[in-house]
This record gives C-alpha cells, structure tokens and sequence, in this order.
C-alpha cells in the first residue's frame, strides 16, 4: 500500500474548488522521479479520500439498485430516500447529496491533470521507464473518477488539464472517449506482472490488469446504457474481450475456494486484503482523523446495523437496508448468501433497536459492515482508530478475478460456459447443477455474487432505464420507527431521471447558471 505523505498540488479556489496553493509550487517541483512518485502518491490519495464525506458511490449505488433500501435513522431527513425513489419531493431541502463528493472528484482530476502536465519537464534520466508505468497509474485514477461521475450525473464538466474555470458540461461521449483513452493507454503501458509476481509492496497500485477490467466494465455500461456497438469508437467487443481473455491468462488470479473467506467478517478464516482475487482495490487504514486525513473507509459505518452491535457486527447508523426479495433471492445451498446478507431472525442476531431504524426489513449489509470483537470493541478502535466512524480500514474491492470470468462469458468469450460454471461452483460447491449461459442468467448470477458492490445498478441500467426501473420499482410495507409504512419507487421517476442523480444545487449556483440540472431533478 502506498503511505508517503499527501503533497498538495497548487492552484486556486475557483468554481471546481481545487487544490489550495502551498509553499510547494509547479515552479519548484515537478523535476525528478521521486517527485513523481510522491505526487502519484497524492492521486491515490485523492481516489481514497472521494467518499469522506457526502455520500458515496458504493453506497449510493446499492440503495438505486433493487438491492437495498434509504434505510437510517428515524429522526434523519429523507436524503436517502430521495436518493432511493429518484424524487426529490421527498426531502426537498436535501439539494446538495453529492456536493462534497463532486468537490473531491474535481480535486481529486485536478491533482491527476497536474502530474500528467507535467510529466515532459520531469529529469527522468536513468529512471526513463518510470514513466509510462506513473503516466499510466494517474491515467487510470482520472478514468475511474470521471467513470463515477459520468454514470451518476451523465453530464459534467470535463477537465483534462489543470484548470479551475467555470466550464459547461460536456457531452458524455467526450468523457468516454478520455475514459477509454486512458484506460487503454494504462492497459497497453503497464507492464505484464502477473499477480503472483508482485512484490507486496505494490499492492494496491493499479496494475496492466486491473486498467484491462476497468476497460471491459466500461465497455459494457456505455454499449449497454447509450445502445452503442462499441466504446466511442475506441474499443471494439472483440478488443474488449481480448484484455479479459489475456487477464485471464496470463494475469495469475484466481477464485477464493470459499466465498464467505473474502470478506472479514469471516474472521479467522479471512483471506485478507490483495488475496489472489482482487484485481483493484481502494485502499483504507484506520488512521483517519479530525485534522484533515482521511485514510479511512468513511461510508462503510453507514451500512452498520442502526446504533447497535452483536458479534461480530458493529453498530452504524442502519443506512443501506436490504431488501427481502434479495435475499430470497439467494437459494439455500448458495454459500453467497450468509456472508452477504445479516438475516437478523434466522441468525438469531438479536436486533432490538427497530423504533430507531428506518425502513426496517430485517435484513442488513455483511459484506461491508463494520466489526466488533466478543465484547463490544469495534475492532478499528482496537487497532488505534479515533473512532469507529471514520476509523474503518475494510478495503474496497472493486474489482474481483470472478467479475473478469462473468465479464468475459458475456462478451462472447469461446470458454464463456467454463468461466461461468467456474463462478457457480464455488457459490454452490456440491449442490452445484450446470446452466446455460445467457443475458437473463448472467444478470442473475451476478446479482448474487457482487451484492452489495456497488455493482447492481450498473448492470441494471446497462439493460436500458426501461428495464431498470421495472426491476427496481418496489411497493411494500417496511417498519419505520417500529412502525408498519408504506414504501413505494415508482418506474416513471426512474424513466423521468434517465436512472441519473441530482447535480448538486450548489454547483450549479457556483457556476451562474452555466451546469443545467438533468432532467427530473
């Protein structure tokens, strides 16, 4: 993991809100290689620290999705909500969810804009190589930023060197094709070091493969959600495949034999962070603090159980609540489902604090809930967090080697029924019985396996907004405050939104008017 010490990059604050100027300038550093790793290291530091504050993109885009619910506190505004059913009616004075996260994002492009920029004045010498291997780091930090972005908002300003100017937005395939451009470039730069031959030092660092995943990923949202045959006419299906299949190959991943042992939850079966399938992971520590550093997995609390523990499950404030129909979902052989999902009744959990839960269904987050040892200790605080609200240190893997073999079967690969079967036996070991590989059985399987990853609504809305919003529309009865309420998405607001969110009102205020708010907000 990388851990050298943030430097800032300069600039001025202006509509984007860059980064602050300091005594380190553009004039003064920028000239060797070491200048260049410690600024690389401030750009993972930017990707990191995204998600501190507001709210996040993995939680976010579970509660979009089918699989969750706004969840929270009784007493907390109806943000999540509003979020949840696409309606901004329901908390109308929450206008601003994402504004500290679309001020980390353009801080965070800043800082990678400032490293590329400079890259022709760096002395690179002897260390010539270091290069391509930095350029094609930050080149994949911006893609993944901006692909946030451009999924949650669809119309944003686009940046691609340092600059705080008050811009308009621009069409989403402008971003794409910077996007796809990077991507390929850090997949085509990197060099082949297969996963069994890092050294653990570099773990956590983007690699040729992961900059391959993120490229496939890519492919299949924009060609899904816009009905496009290829990737801004930068990549094809064919290519596409192509990086998974070599992945594949020549990547050294491989499946976890146990599912539940990728997740801490696990505890002493655990596999631990950088195992063998993870392909990209956000990087967290427990080191956060209330003086600026902001190391730590900040949103993760917000899946916690509302305000109560039982081992090995910490408290948080109950955001992020599942849906039953997710977890029926599951089928009881399917060893996805326990580590996935905290079944309050049928693991005996012993939840007792419904009168202060929102939107209460019984089930919550495991995968990504915090922990507490037999007594009560949340287990960041144990290792020296301040608190167990922004101390969380749980890594965010987003992408794992199982995703890469879905992502290949679906584009059409000639293994497409191993790489499925591959997935299916591990999720169902002896129970395991063959299907077929199809769109309706793929999306399915995918469900399963990367609930609560922020992945679902993607693929949902990759299937067009029609599709999305069918899935998603809900119309039930969950217990807020101990009582029974009515939960209704309606379809149509979906439809009307185009499965976007609400561009931050303060932005478009910043901006004079310049940023025009998507449709339905």
């Amino acid at each position: 993991m990388l851990s050298l010490a943030l430097l800032s990059a300069g600039g001025c604050k202006d509509f984007l809100d860059v980064e602050p100027i300091t005594s380190v300038t553009e004039t003064n550093y920028y000239k060797t290689p070491q200048d260049a790793y410690k600024a690389l290291v401030g750009c993972y530091d930017g990707l990191q620290t995204v998600w501190g504050e507001g709210m996040s993109f993995p939680v976010a885009s579970e509660i979009m999705s089918d699989n969750c619910f706004g969840g929270g506190g009784a007493s907390d505004s109806y943000n999540y909500q509003m979020v949840d059913e696409f309606d901004k009616l329901r908390s109308p004075s929450d206008q601003n969810n994402f504004g500290p996260n679309w001020i980390a994002y353009y801080k965070a492009i800043y800082r990678a804009n400032v490293l590329i920029s400079k890259m022709d004045q760096i002395e690179w010498g002897a260390d010539a190589a270091l290069r391509s291997i930095y350029e094609s780091e930050v080149r994949f930090l911006r893609a993944y930023l901006y692909f946030d972005m451009v999924r949650l908002f669809g119309n944003i300003p686009l940046l691609v060197s340092p600059s705080a100017e008050n811009l308009s937005q621009s069409a989403p395939d402008e971003v794409y094709k910077v996007i796809a451009s990077d991507l390929k470039f850090a997949a085509d730069n990197l060099p082949a070091i297969a996963y069994n031959a890092q050294p653990v030092a570099n773990h956590g660092r983007v690699t040729k493969y992961a900059a391959a995943a993120l490229l496939a990923r890519v492919f299949l949202y924009y060609t899904g959600y816009y009905a496009k045959p290829d990737l801004v006419g930068l990549v094809s299906k064919a290519e596409a495949l192509a990086y998974l299949e070599n992945i594949i190959s020549t990547g050294g991943y491989s499946l976890v034999s146990n599912f539940a042992n990728l997740w801490p939850s696990s505890l002493t079966a655990y596999e631990g962070e950088d195992n063998k399938e993870t392909v990209f992971a956000i990087k967290y520590t427990y080191t956060s603090d209330y003086d600026g550093n902001t190391d730590g997995n900040h949103w993760m609390v917000m899946f916690g159980m509302r305000e109560q523990f039982v081992f090995p499950y910490g408290n948080g404030w109950g955001f992020g609540t599942v849906n039953p129909k997710l977890y029926n979902a599951y089928t009881a052989s399917d060893s996805r489902r326990a580590p996935s999902i905290i079944a309050v009744a049928a693991e005996n959990v012993g939840f007792t604090n419904q009168s202060k839960q929102r939107e209460y269904s019984g089930f919550y987050v495991e995968k990504y809930s915090p922990l507490v040892d037999e007594a009560g200790n949340s287990v960041s605080v144990n290792k020296g967090a301040v608190n167990f609200m922004i101390g969380q240190f749980q890594d965010y893997v987003s992408i794992r080697y199982s995703d890469v073999l879905l992502m290949a079967a679906e584009l059409g690969s000639a293994n497409a029924q191993t790489y499925f079967d591959d997935v299916r036996k591990r999720a169902y070991q002896e129970a395991f019985t063959p299907l077929p590989v199809t769109q309706d059985n793929l999306m399915k399987e995918r469900r399963l396996e990367f609930a609560f990853e922020g992945i679902r609504y993607w693929d949902l809305l990759r299937r067009g907004v029609n599709v999305a919003a069918q899935e998603i529309a809900e119309n039930t009865t969950l217990l807020s405050a101990g009582q029974s309420a009515p939960k209704v998405i309606s379809a149509s607001k979906i439809v009307e939104t185009g499965g976007l969110q609400q561009i931050p009102y303060t932005q478009i205020t910043l901006s004079d008017g310049v940023l025009k708010q998507n449709p339905g907000w």
